[in-house]
């Protein structure tokens, strides 16, 4: 069968277990990127076999897979108003994005997107972070954790983990508290231990596996919605993502949403 971008496929020698569409097609070589799981991957084209829903369908799916997160947040609007934490979300994939901001936007999150490459963040995220004043930060977008190149504590076995890690230091001198700003980065296959020793409140992947595109933005979206100095409710929160605690792991940390009456 002949393949060309835009076209969604899975791959038989993973027993077909993630859904990409293709980005690039090089001779025999196509180039991917999962259509719900923040992942790159490389396949020969011999080894695809074409998937028969379109793309708003998977995704449509997969968004009703986390509507059981509105159970969580039970919000008296009928007396109270809210003033939930304000996102700024930076993400290596344009794609991602858009689909984070939406999900925000669903939540009545005020969120600003940037879409960055993730070597570029540490030099522009200071600047991010005073003209967005906000209480979040997600930093994230595509990583990959290559066991040719090293051992799991080997930064250079890395797609972008180290980059993720010099943008929460430059997060980190901006703001040193982690109840006054909380940082959530990473992205598939990150290491985890050296995000969270950088600055990090939660990160990815403590089993160095993929995430789901939206685990970063349910975090941030759960703690948006916490009282301010309330402390949230960490394994709750972490069993909303995709893989629980074996894609994200993080420390305890209080809300950033403030409450006011009369509404």
């Amino acid at each position: 069968m002949e393949f060309k971008i835009g076209d969604l496929v899975t791959r038989n020698s993973y027993n077909n277990d993630t859904v990409f569409k293709i980005i690039d097609i090089n001779d025999e070589t196509a180039f991917l990127k999962g259509v719900t799981l923040r992942l790159y991957a490389d396949s020969d084209v011999l080894d695809l076999s074409p998937y028969d829903k379109k793309e708003k369908e998977i995704i449509d799916q997969d968004n009703r897979n986390f509507k059981d997160i509105k159970d969580d947040i039970k919000l008296d609007r009928n007396e109270y108003f809210y003033l939930p934490g304000r996102v700024l979300h930076i993400d290596g994939d344009k794609d991602y994005l858009e689909r984070c901001l939406n999900f925000y936007k669903e939540y009545n999150i005020l969120a600003y997107g940037i879409y960055s490459k993730e070597e570029d963040v540490p030099n522009n995220i200071r600047k991010y972070l005073e003209e967005t004043n906000a209480d979040i930060v997600v930093i994230t977008g595509h990583d990959a954790y290559y066991k040719k190149k090293g051992n799991e504590q080997n930064l250079n076995a890395y797609r972008n983990t180290e980059n993720f890690i010099k943008s929460i230091k430059e997060a980190r001198k901006y703001e040193k508290a982690h109840d006054k700003l909380i940082i959530i980065a990473g992205a598939c296959q990150s290491n985890y231990e050296e995000l969270i020793r950088a600055g990090a409140n939660f990160a990815s992947s403590p089993k160095r596996i993929n995430i789901h595109a939206l685990d970063p933005a349910i975090i941030a979206t759960m703690i948006g919605l916490t009282d301010k100095g309330e402390d949230i409710d960490l394994m709750g929160i972490l069993s909303k993502t995709k893989y629980g605690s074996d894609g994200m792991g993080g420390i305890k940390t209080k809300g950033t949403m403030y409450v006011g009456y009369p509404r």
